[in-house]
Order: structure tokens, then C-alpha cells, then sequence
């Protein structure tokens, strides 16, 4: 009897060894291995904002599992549409802000940082904003005057509650002149200089940006610092640069994003604005984001319909944690980066520069689940 007590005393024993020894084991390995629960925001959050563009859509509530990401993911929003000046005032004076509103009480519901875009934008301006009952331009004093009431009612809507604003968006072309868009042909350069004065006088502590695309070519480069350097010397009150991140799999090369970067942040602050990264062909080679701009659908130009092959998921991959490794790099002067979306499915590149393709350009798929790039980003921190 005895000895078959001491049998099991010695079984337990073992047991217990075994089981505290697996234990440590699986305590090791879970030290080890990076977090299921570490979520993008939580990774960066010693570095800056990571941020992503909410639709329409969305704010209506028609997407809750895409909120669910954008809550859980991300520490920062931006509407992609539904602040732009032809949705906010469509007629002259009738102003709507129902989703803009809708917009920023998610930001606060959610302890996030909120980010205006756009105030000035002459793509989807309305068409009244330039011209007279008669079809005519309209004079320089009546242009500032329209200016002036759009951007103190939206910015002072939203004052104290929007952090930070797009305030003029894409008024540099590729080759570093002005834009000839309707605001340079009536009042010159001196819009943006007008923009960004009445977005401060509206908000004295909103930060203030000028926000444009294909931002590492260098003649562009060199236009927008020269424009930012003049304004600041007459004491415009522009905080930073905002440089869209439509990237490719083989543009823009990323040693010019890297000059640029450092060119800008000599000026302020500097957000990574509308990021997304697509592995489609472009009709024009290296494309920027020229709304104006279309193309012909081709079936050489949708080579995915059916979902990435691995060699090309790889690709996608691995350029982005190298821009992200770029960002980590000047992290001490960018504030924010944004995904310009939540999911692949709701990306404005499906349909740009051709409409109908299938393009896979954000961090979470087209069923809310996080592709690996996003494990990839969070290691880079971890």
C-alpha cells in the first residue's frame, strides 16, 4: 500500500515538472513571437499618428466592420470626401455639414486626432465659387470674399475639434510652376497666401499644411519649398508640408522620397498623407494623382482579378516596410502617416487612372482581415 502511494506521489511530481516546464516554455516563446493583440496604433504610438480616410459610407454606418478597424487600428482619421468644399457648400451659402459633423464626433467618441482635408482644392471646388450669375469670372475681391466665408465657417465650425488642415491642396505642377488653376487665374499666387490666413485668423491652434502629390520629383520639390520659404518669410503661418503617399511597386524612387523629406522638414512638420501602395501597371509609366486624368480599360491593365500571386504579395510587401523603415527614420519630424482607406474593396484606386480594375493597395483586404504586411510594420517597432 505504501508503495503504490509513493508510486502516484511520484507521478504527480513528475507531472508537475512536466506541466511547469511546458508552462515556461510557452512563456518564452510567447515573449518571443510578436503580439496577436499589438495593434498598429500601439506601435507607433511613440512615433507619430498612424491614420486612416474614412468614406461616406462608413460615417452613414453602412460599413460598421470597417469602423471596427478604423477604432482599433488607428489613432488618427481624415474624411476623404465629405469635407471638400463641393460636398460641404454645393449652392452658395446653403451649407451641409451633416457627415462632416458625423465625422468628427467619431474622432472624438474615439480619443483620436482629427485632420481637416480640404479647404482650397480646385478639383472639387463648385463650379459658382469662380463665376458670376452670368458665366463670367469673377473679380479678385469677390473670389476673396467667397474664400473668406467658406474657410471661417468650416474652420470655425470646427475650432478647437479638427487638430490639423489640409488648407490648400495640389497647387504645384510636376515641374515646380503654379497651377493655372481658376484661384491662380484670378488672384495669382496670392490665394494660398489668403487661404492660409483666414484658416489661422478662423483657428489660431489648428496647425495648418500644404498638402500635394508626387512630392520626391525634384523639380516639384524644389517649387514647393521655394513657395513655402517665400509665404513663411512674410510671416504666413503654414506648419508643415503634407506629401501624398500614391506610391507604386517601382515609383516614386524612395532615395528622392528620402531628399524630399529632408528638404520639408527644414520647413515644419511633415505628414505622409494619403498612402496607399499600388501593385497594378500605370497607362503613363510613374503616375501622380491627377483626378483629370483617365484611361482606356485594357485587360494588360487588371492583371490581378482574382487576387495577388505570392511573388507580387512579397513585392507589395516589402516596399512597403521600406518606406515605413524611411519614415521611422525621420520620425522626429513627421507627425502623421495616413492610409488613404480602410480596405482594398473601398480604395479610390480600383477605379483610377482606369476604372473597373482590381487593385490591392491598402493594409487590410477586401474582408477586413489584416494582410502580413501589417505583422511586418508592427516589427519594425516591436
Amino acid at each position: 500500500m505504501l508503495k503504490r502511494t509513493h508510486m502516484r506521489i511520484m507521478t504527480l511530481m513528475c507531472y508537475a515538472v512536466i506541466s511547469f516546464s511546458i508552462c515556461t516554455i510557452q512563456k518564452a516563446v510567447a515573449q518571443s513571437e510578436p503580439s496577436t493583440q499589438m495593434t498598429l496604433k500601439d506601435a507607433y504610438k511613440d512615433k507619430f499618428y498612424i491614420g486612416t480616410a474614412l468614406n461616406a459610407w462608413q460615417l452613414m454606418g453602412n460599413k460598421p466592420s470597417e469602423m471596427h478597424i478604423a477604432q482599433s487600428q488607428f489613432n488618427s482619421i481624415v474624411a476623404e470626401n465629405v469635407m471638400k468644399s463641393g460636398r460641404i457648400q454645393a449652392k452658395e451659402g446653403e451649407f451641409n455639414f451633416e457627415l462632416a459633423d458625423k465625422f468628427v464626433e467619431f474622432g472624438e467618441q474615439n480619443n483620436m486626432h482629427i485632420h481637416g482635408h480640404t479647404l482650397i482644392w480646385h478639383s472639387q471646388a463648385p463650379r459658382w465659387f469662380f463665376t458670376d450669375q452670368q458665366g463670367n469670372l469673377v473679380s479678385k475681391e469677390v473670389l476673396t470674399e467667397r474664400m473668406k466665408t467658406h474657410i471661417f465657417t468650416v474652420v470655425g465650425r470646427y475650432k478647437g475639434r479638427i487638430d490639423s488642415w489640409d488648407v490648400v491642396n495640389e497647387a504645384i505642377e510636376d515641374d515646380g510652376s503654379y497651377r493655372n488653376s481658376k484661384f491662380y487665374q484670378i488672384l495669382g499666387e496670392d490665394f494660398i497666401k489668403l487661404a492660409f490666413k483666414f484658416a489661422h485668423q478662423a483657428d489660431p491652434d489648428a496647425e495648418l499644411y500644404y498638402n500635394d502629390y508626387s512630392m520626391a520629383i525634384p523639380s516639384k520639390r524644389n517649387g514647393v519649398v521655394k513657395m513655402v520659404k517665400k509665404l513663411k518669410d512674410e510671416g504666413i503661418p503654414i506648419h508643415g508640408i503634407g506629401m501624398q503617399g500614391h506610391i507604386g511597386l517601382n515609383h516614386p524612387d524612395i532615395k528622392e522620397f528620402d531628399k524630399s523629406l529632408e528638404a520639408y522638414s527644414q520647413l515644419g512638420k511633415v505628414m505622409i498623407t494619403e498612402l496607399e501602395l499600388s501593385v497594378l501597371p500605370s497607362p503613363w509609366g510613374d503616375a501622380g494623382a491627377e483626378l483629370s486624368d483617365t484611361y482606356t480599360y485594357e485587360d494588360k491593365m487588371n492583371p490581378f482579378p482574382n487576387g495577388l500571386p505570392e511573388d507580387v504579395q512579397r513585392q507589395f510587401t516589402q516596399r512597403y516596410v521600406e518606406f515605413f523603415k524611411l519614415f521611422l527614420k525621420h520620425s522626429d519630424h513627421i507627425s502623421r502617416v495616413a492610409l488613404w482607406g480602410i480596405n482594398d474593396g473601398n480604395s479610390w484606386k480600383n477605379n483610377w487612372p482606369v476604372r473597373g480594375r482590381t487593385d490591392y493597395p491598402l493594409l487590410f483586404d477586401r474582408d477586413n482581415q489584416a494582410k502580413p504586411v501589417v505583422k511586418e510594420l508592427i516589427e519594425l517597432v516591436r
